[in-house]
């Protein structure tokens, strides 16, 4: 009866974040922001506390060409300065923002972008070189953009050691 009890419970659990992991992965992947190629100066850190240190975003090395695209369609949902630089962030569907700084663009609030369409231009003044600070938040709270992005392998775990 207890093992019956245990494994219903256990059932219920796996199924319930399976489905809250599922909402956090992308059914289809972006594309990354900036051309190829896109060395990753500085990775996404997790705060512990939604106002704990942390680097929510990751930071992109931008070549020699500094158009900033969106990765994905989506509504732009603010362009304008934070403290001292300039940001742009697009809605996407199912609670997810994204957001890129620094960024001048053209945009307003309300636009419609495609995947792929050229959103700003990328501004010297976050990194020692030019990079782009690329965030995306899933209902508000800061996820790793890394989980979204295309071309990036899924990471498979292998035995220490050979089994007997």
């Amino acid at each position: 009866m207890i093992r019956t009890v245990v494994c219903t419970l256990l059932s219920l659990a796996l199924v319930t974040l399976s489905g809250t992991a599922a909402r956090g992965a992308s059914a289809t992947t972006w594309d990354w922001p900036v051309a190829d190629p896109h060395p990753i100066v500085r990775p996404y850190i997790a705060p512990e506390t939604p106002y704990s240190a942390g680097h929510r975003g990751i930071d992109i090395a931008v070549g020699l060409i500094t158009e900033a695209r969106a990765p994905t369609a989506g509504v732009v949902h603010f362009v304008g300065t934070v403290v001292d630089r300039p940001v742009l962030s697009i809605r996407h569907p199912n609670g997810l923002i994204s957001s890129y700084e620094p960024v001048t663009s053209t945009l307003t609030r309300g636009d419609a972008v495609s995947r792929g369409q050229v959103i700003g231009e990328v501004q010297a003044g976050h990194c020692v070189s030019i990079c782009l600070h690329f965030g995306v938040r899933l209902d508000g709270d800061y996820v790793s953009p890394l989980n979204y992005l295309s071309e990036i392998p899924r990471a498979v775990l292998l035995p220490t050691r050979a089994p007997p």
